[in-house]
């Protein structure tokens, strides 16, 4: 279905696609941003939104947080907002303090995507494309994307596919905030963090061992951080706003789950990371509105680090990604 949310900057239609059966599954994407504006799916015979959302299109225009977008070229953040390749030195925008956080001013999340194709049976797609020119927010090349959605019977499937003409970085990535209930729980199989130097948030290079510290989510525990002073890295991030290491046996990359709600999902991805971020900033903007991040991606900062692994699409490569989010009801 496909439905009218609004005009940006007076000429161009912003449109609301809703993927997926009434009774199951559903979720409403926006060529604004390619934001995944609601995620439905019943649990004890009611319909239950899994993730916050906002009212209109001025709102999502207006937003700070990142609420549901697609993010690139770079997702997280990248220290100083520059970065060497092959010999040169490249300068980003740069939009939290020295650093580029999400891709820039604009990113990913602030434009307007083309529909290049939509199916409603008997599979529920959606395929959107994106044009980043050379040099926009300072990175080098022509880059052009494609993300599909596809909603199969409980999962939201996103591929991300991204090709350039000249080498680049690219680390996308999906941004919806989970909001099940209050009691939600999460478990990672992840061994090891990317601990941060400072509360600017970028990776000091090094992993660090979750075992006995507040990151160990092998089994599962609230989402909820503890005091922030039983940490130093709690302190830097006023929580949880870190990338761990995704253990290569994983069987998953998250499961978040609600008893209250009876509900759980389940994300897997190829990528060797996933930031939490636990939404501790987000009532600054939005008093009444509580979620969390969950993030499968590339390593933060990846291009300044050579021990992280390099997310540089060289010209004549495919960047390939899928990100699957599962949902069941727990009875």
């Amino acid at each position: 279905m496909i439905e009218a949310f609004g005009v940006l900057d007076g000429t161009q239609e912003v449109q609301a696609i809703t993927l997926g059966v009434k009774g199951g599954l559903q979720a409403q994407v926006l060529t604004f941003g390619g934001i995944l504006r609601r995620l439905v799916f019943p649990s004890r015979g009611t319909p239950r939104d899994m993730i916050i959302t906002l009212p209109d299109l001025d709102s999502y225009v207006r937003d700070t947080t990142y609420q549901g977008i697609l993010v690139g070229r770079v997702a997280n953040r990248i220290g100083g907002a520059r970065f060497n390749l092959k010999g040169r030195e490249y300068r980003l925008a740069a939009n939290e303090g020295p650093n580029q956080l999400h891709g820039g001013h604009l990113g990913f999340g602030k434009r307007l995507w083309r529909v290049l194709g939509l199916q409603n049976a008997p599979r529920h797609r959606l395929l959107l494309g994106l044009t980043s020119a050379d040099g926009e927010e300072g990175y080098p090349g022509d880059l052009e994307v494609t993300v599909e959605f596809c909603v199969d019977g409980s999962e939201l499937r996103v591929q991300f596919e991204a090709h350039s003409d000249a080498a680049t970085p690219v680390n996308l990535t999906y941004h919806p905030y989970f909001n099940f209930a209050g009691d939600m729980r999460l478990r990672m199989p992840a061994s090891q963090f990317l601990p941060v130097k400072d509360a600017q948030l970028i990776p000091t290079g090094k992993r660090a061992s979750v075992e006995g510290t507040p990151f160990d989510f092998r089994s599962e525990r609230s989402v909820n951080a503890p005091p922030l002073n039983t940490h130093p890295q709690l302190a830097h991030a006023g929580g949880y706003d870190h990338c761990w290491v995704l253990d290569s046996s994983r069987d998953c990359d998250a499961e978040l789950r609600s008893e209250s709600c009876g509900v759980r999902m389940t994300i897997r991805s190829d990528r060797p990371g996933i930031q939490f971020y636990g939404g501790q900033h987000l009532p600054a903007a939005y008093p009444d509105l509580s979620g969390i991040c969950l993030e499968p991606e590339g390593f933060p900062n990846a291009v300044n680090e050579p021990s992280f692994p390099s997310y540089i699409l060289e010209p004549g490569a495919t960047f390939h990604s899928t990100l699957c989010y599962r949902f069941d009801e727990q009875v």
